[in-house]
């Protein structure tokens, strides 16, 4: 038997942009359990932060911004960012009361009836299966989605790629440099996360081959204001035509600093084109070249966690959920928070508060956009 609750909100995600969300929601009257509930699919407090790799330590967190409310203080800079900013979220989770329910998986969430949206999960209120052994279904006015990347790696296909023999591993199964002691590592992937790994791996491994698409572009100096309005202004355009978001990193490209400038003066970032081919050994280039390989780590970012709303039928046919702020166009009860341009910490605050803006007009009875149906 279905087990259907009722609230006027239902956030999924419990990182960042969703902590965020719920924040203003009570700031504007919403009680949790009442009025609004958190789903949260991961097994505790911390978002796509628990599961980074141990040696990614907080001093080497760039771009941190902190919940709004409240502030992240002392944090020791030589703790791994992993275990930090999961107790800094726990530590916000219960300031605000937000009750998260974890770990809850959503599985779809549907067109109802009265105007509402269902949304159909796996488990109930403790974590364990609905009090009469059926899932639970929440009926909602308004949705915030905020379930982030992390849950979907994007791993390329390239000819020969069942046949390695050595391993291949993608940067969100990132160990730590030391499993690559001794290993010839090929690491694919251009962005922010492609070269800190390959630099942090590089003392350890036999050998590193550094593999992109197209050439890295580094950029001098500082990241300011201006420099960052601009590239949101461009992962904004992206998501107002209904094509997949970029990253904000991917249009400000890698930061010069002393770290990527030694690297280069190393020879660790030295750029290869992509290889056309991999073998069990290693990976072959249209031209003749060859490289021996134990490990080929993708760094080939991530794709949005979106497939729960495919029922909705929100995707263009590009390929991406048109959006106007945080509001799908295609239907203003749903909100994408950390999606395209609020995709980054500060970003996701800023998201987070103006989707309960839109939120709070709808459940009024003002129009926000596009009808819904």
């Amino acid at each position: 038997m279905n087990n259907t609750r009722e609230v006027d909100v239902v956030v999924i995600g419990a990182g960042q942009a969703g902590l965020a969300g719920a924040y203003h929601l009570r700031r504007t009257g919403f009680e949790p359990e009442r009025d609004f509930v958190m789903l949260d699919h991961a097994p505790a407090p911390g978002g796509a932060w628990q599961f980074r790799w141990p040696s990614l330590t907080y001093g080497k967190v760039h771009g941190m911004h902190t919940l709004p409310g409240m502030e992240l203080t002392d944090a020791d800079p030589d703790r791994p960012s992993a275990e930090v900013i999961a107790e800094y979220f726990a530590a916000y989770e219960r300031a605000f009361d937000l009750r998260v329910r974890r770990p809850v998986d959503v599985r779809a969430v549907r067109e109802g009836v009265g105007g509402r949206l269902l949304v159909e999960t796996s488990e109930g209120a403790d974590g364990s299966a609905g009090p009469d052994g059926s899932d639970v279904t929440w009926s909602t006015r308004a949705l915030i989605n905020a379930t982030g990347t992390w849950d979907r790696p994007f791993w390329p296909r390239y000819p020969g790629q069942e046949t390695f023999r050595g391993r291949q591993l993608h940067t969100a199964q990132y160990p730590g440099p030391e499993e690559f002691a001794g290993l010839r590592v090929v690491v694919v992937g251009g962005g922010a996360s492609g070269t800190q790994h390959l630099m942090e791996l590089a003392p350890y491994a036999a050998s590193t081959t550094w593999v992109t698409r197209r050439p890295p572009v580094f950029r001098e100096g500082p990241f300011t204001e201006d420099v960052g309005r601009a590239a949101v202004a461009l992962v904004e355009e992206r998501v107002r035509q209904g094509l997949p978001p970029k990253s904000v990193v991917s249009v400000t490209g890698l930061p010069l600093n002393d770290a990527i400038r030694q690297a280069l003066a190393d020879g660790v970032l030295d750029r290869q084109p992509m290889f056309d081919r991999i073998t069990p050994d290693g990976v072959d280039w249209a031209d003749g070249r060859h490289v021996d390989a134990d490990v080929i780590l993708w760094a080939t970012g991530f794709r949005a966690a979106i497939d729960h709303l495919a029922p909705l039928k929100l995707r263009e046919p590009g390929g991406g959920i048109r959006i106007e702020g945080t509001r799908a166009v295609a239907d203003p009860r749903v909100h994408l928070v950390g999606y395209g341009p609020s995709a980054s910490t500060i970003g996701a605050n800023r998201a987070g508060r103006a989707a309960v803006r839109d939120i709070r007009r709808l459940l009024a009875g003002e129009a926000v956009g596009a009808a819904v149906g």
